[in-house]
């Protein structure tokens, strides 16, 4: 089994202050750096508890926020009102005060399935990313690529021409939408965010493709990697 541990790059922090603070400016730079070359910036996130800290962080960088786009790796099929959004999630911790000013695209439409929604999703996408910021669950999925989800083959094909998928798995609770591998592929800079020693186990296990690491879907993602990912990690 191939060791993918040239595959990242890690940065490690004491606490997970330390480390939203370090992550904020490292993408804070990013996205500096898009607006000088192009005259904005593209930045996708993911939700759960991990990142809130780093949102917060990330919305007091003085930045020109009004030409910076921000969008979600993924999302749970329910409006931006329900406590599961991770639309909610950005608005209420990254698009505050000055941040406010960025350019929000959701994932969410108010249609019955994600299926529906897929063409005006891709339509309405950046076409690349300045960054995008990845999780991890203590299953070993990021983004929607969850274990036996309806379409992770198609998900993690990095020569598939879809965008975006809507994505249903045990382990989902909802159903999803998610980016596709080969846009995250695609971005300028690729994190991965992960708090804990139980994610960190599971990132060596992911890693070495050690007992059920192998099949984690984090590891597929490290696996096609052509530039080492960003792990910013703390205990």
């Amino acid at each position: 089994m191939t060791d993918l541990s040239p595959n990242i790059q890690l940065h490690s922090f004491a606490d997970s202050a330390a480390l939203a603070e370090g992550l904020a400016t490292a993408v804070a730079d990013d996205l500096r750096a898009g607006i000088a070359a192009r005259g904005n910036a593209t930045v996708a996130l993911s939700g759960g508890n991990t990142p809130k800290r780093f949102m917060q962080t990330l919305s007091r960088h003085p930045l020109a926020w009004e030409k910076i786009v921000v969008t979600l790796v993924d999302e749970r099929w329910v409006p931006a009102t329900h406590e599961r959004s991770n639309a909610k999630l950005v608005q209420e911790n990254l698009l505050q005060g000055p941040a406010a000013a960025a350019r929000f695209v959701p994932l969410y439409r108010e249609m019955p399935e994600p299926e529906a929604a897929v063409a005006e999703l891709e339509a309405g996408l950046p076409q690349s990313f300045d960054a995008i910021v990845l999780g991890m669950g203590a299953d070993g999925h990021t983004a929607s690529f969850f274990s036996g989800g309806d379409h992770l083959v198609e998900a993690l094909d990095p020569t598939g021409i879809a965008r975006v998928l809507p994505m249903r798995a045990p382990g989902a609770g909802e159903p999803r939408i998610t980016l596709t591998l080969p846009v995250l592929l695609a971005a300028n800079r690729l994190y991965l965010h992960i708090e804990g020693a139980e994610k960190q186990t599971v990132l060596q296990h992911a890693l070495t493709g050690e007992g059920e690491g192998k099949d984690y879907p984090v590891r597929a993602v490290l696996a096609h990697v052509a530039r080492p990912v960003a792990v910013f990690s703390c205990p």
